[in-house]
């Protein structure tokens, strides 16, 4: 990924500097809220060979939408999304990129 879609508190402390440089204040829960909903996106994208499914955070569930707007799965967090990723970023990764195996098989 990128700075754009932070991977680790580090890159999320880099993604908040960049946009305080340019008079613009973002919390370090909307990074985190932001980048699981971007990662997640990213592996179903990859896993379809395309965009095909839309991820929505609502509330802490990761909720995964079809084309039609039928619901195709979902993710939770062990706790919150924010406290995860800061407890163990790799882990929150691994556990989409499992996730995406589930939704995509169960179709």
């Amino acid at each position: 990924m990128s700075v754009e879609v932070p991977e680790n508190m580090e890159e999320v402390a880099m993604k908040i500097a960049q946009h305080q440089v340019r008079g613009e204040q973002l919390s370090v829960q909307k990074v985190i809220e932001d980048a699981v909903k971007e990662i997640l996106q990213a592996f179903m994208d990859e896993a379809l060979e395309g965009h095909y499914d839309d991820v929505k955070l609502e509330g802490q569930t990761l909720v995964v939408y079809d084309f039609m707007g039928e619901k195709e799965g979902q993710v939770t967090p062990e706790k919150d999304w924010v406290t995860d990723f800061q407890t163990d970023a790799d882990a929150v990764i691994d556990r989409l990129e499992g996730a995406v195996g589930k939704i995509v098989r169960g179709r």
